[in-house]
C-alpha cells in the first residue's frame, strides 16, 4: 500500500506541472518576425562524433548562400560552444545554464548531431539534450520533407515535438520491483498548435490533404483527442482534406501508391512522428539524407535527424560520413529566415550531386568521397547559381 501511496503522490506532483506547462502554452504568443530584425543571430552547435566532421562543410555551404548578408552584418553566425557530451556529462546537465543563456541569444540553430547516453555507455544517464532544447525553446513542431523524386513522393511531416512518450521520458514510476509504469502525455493546446501549423504549411504550399497519423483504434483517449484536435482545427482549412492513417499500417504501406494516394502532409504525435520520419528517411535514401526543421513561435533550430555514428568514428572513417543531412537543414534554415530562393538553389544543386551527375559519391567508407570531397563539389555547383 505504501509504495501504491508514493506513486500517486508522483503522479499529483507530474499532473500540476502540466497544468503550469498548459499556462506557458497559452500564453506564448511572441512570434519572430526575421523581416524586421536589424540582425539575424545564428547560433551553432557542431555536437558529438560526426558532428564537428559534417558541420564543418554545412557552414561552408551556409555562408555561400548567404555571403552578402553576413558580410553587411544582417547575419551573424556564432559559435555556441560547451554542449559536447564531455562537458554535459561534466556539468551532469544535458542543457548546462550558461550555455542555455548563449543558445537563448540566438534566433535560431544549426545543431549536429548529439550523444543521448544509453545503458552500458562511459557517460552519466542524462536526459537527451535535443529533447531539452525542444523543450525549453518551445520548439513544439518538428517538420521533416521527404522527396522522392522517381516515385513522385513530396511530403511533410508534421510532428508534434515535446510531448506524448517523450516529456515524461525520465519521469516514469517503479511502484515496486514488478511493476514500472510511464507516460503518454497530450493536450488540447499542444496538439491544435501542431495542426494549426500543418495546416498553415499545406495552404501556403498549395497542397490539398492532411493526413493525420495515429493509433486511435487502441489508444483512446491520448490519440483519439489529438485526431480531434486535428479535424477541429481542420474546419478553418475546408479546402484541404483530412484523412487519418493507422501508424503501424503508414510504416507498413508507406510505399504502396494506392495506400498513399493523395497524401502530401502528414501530422503525428511525437513518438510516431520519430518513427515514421525514421522510416521515410530510409526510403529516400537513408538518414544521411535527411533533415529536420523544431519550430517554434520564438525559435527555431535545423538539424540532421542521423545520430553522432560511433561507428564511423570508432572505426576512423569518421570523415567520410555524409554531410547532406546537415546541409539540407542549412537550406531549411536560409528559407526559415527569409531566403527561400537560395533553399531553391541549393536544392537544385543537391539534385545535380546526388541524382543526375554524381561525380562523387558519399558512400560512409573509404571507397567514396569524404565529407570535404562532396561538399566542395556541391560548392563548385552551387556557386555559379548564387
Amino acid at each position: 500500500m505504501e509504495n501504491i501511496i508514493t506513486a500517486q503522490e508522483k503522479f499529483a506532483d507530474l499532473i500540476k506541472s502540466e497544468y503550469a506547462r498548459i499556462e506557458r502554452m497559452k500564453a506564448d504568443s511572441e512570434i519572430t518576425d526575421f523581416s524586421k530584425l536589424e540582425k539575424i543571430v545564428v547560433g551553432i552547435m557542431p555536437g558529438d562524433g560526426i558532428g564537428p566532421i559534417i558541420m564543418k562543410e554545412a557552414i561552408k555551404v551556409l555562408n555561400a548562400l548567404i555571403e552578402s548578408e553576413i558580410s553587411s552584418g544582417k547575419v551573424e553566425i556564432r559559435m555556441i560552444e560547451g554542449m559536447t557530451i564531455e562537458n554535459r556529462a561534466e556539468k551532469m546537465q544535458s542543457l548546462p545554464d550558461d550555455i542555455f543563456e548563449e543558445i537563448k541569444k540566438c534566433h535560431v540553430l544549426l545543431k549536429g548531431p548529439m550523444v543521448t547516453p544509453r545503458e552500458g555507455d562511459p557517460w552519466p544517464n542524462l536526459i537527451s539534450a535535443n529533447t531539452m532544447l525542444r523543450r525549453e525553446l518551445e520548439l513544439f513542431a518538428a517538420v521533416r520533407p521527404i522527396k522522392i523524386p522517381e516515385k513522385n513522393i513530396d511530403w511533410a511531416f508534421f510532428r508534434e515535438n515535446i510531448e506524448g512518450e517523450y516529456i515524461w521520458g525520465n519521469k516514469g514510476i517503479q511502484v515496486n520491483e514488478d511493476l514500472a509504469i510511464d507516460f503518454k502525455v497530450q493536450t488540447k493546446q499542444g496538439s491544435e498548435r501542431i495542426a494549426r501549423a500543418a495546416f498553415e504549411y499545406a495552404r501556403k504550399n498549395g497542397k490539398k490533404n492532411v493526413t493525420v497519423v495515429t493509433k486511435s483504434n487502441i489508444v483512446k483517449l491520448n490519440d483519439g483527442n489529438f485526431v480531434k484536435a486535428v479535424k477541429k482545427v481542420g474546419q478553418e482549412y475546408p479546402e484541404i482534406e483530412v484523412q487519418e492513417k493507422f501508424v503501424d499500417a503508414m510504416c507498413a504501406k508507406m510505399m504502396d501508391p494506392e495506400f498513399c494516394k493523395g497524401c502530401e502532409v502528414f501530422v503525428l504525435p511525437n513518438l510516431y512522428g520519430d518513427i515514421v520520419t525514421d522510416v521515410a528517411a530510409e526510403q529516400q535514401g537513408g538518414l544521411g539524407t535527411a533533415s529536420s526543421s523544431n519550430i517554434g513561435n520564438k525559435y527555431a533550430m535545423f538539424e540532421a535527424i542521423h545520430g553522432t555514428a560511433p561507428f564511423l568514428i570508432s572505426h576512423g572513417r569518421g570523415n567520410y560520413a555524409d554531410p547532406c543531412s546537415l546541409i539540407r537543414a542549412v537550406g531549411m534554415l536560409v528559407a526559415h529566415i527569409g531566403y527561400g530562393d537560395r533553399k531553391a538553389l541549393l536544392d537544385k544543386a543537391l539534385d545535380i550531386c546526388t541524382i543526375t551527375e554524381r561525380k562523387h559519391v558519399v558512400t560512409t567508407d573509404k571507397d567514396g568521397a569524404t565529407a570535404e570531397e562532396f561538399a566542395d563539389y556541391l560548392l563548385e555547383i552551387l556557386k555559379p547559381m548564387l
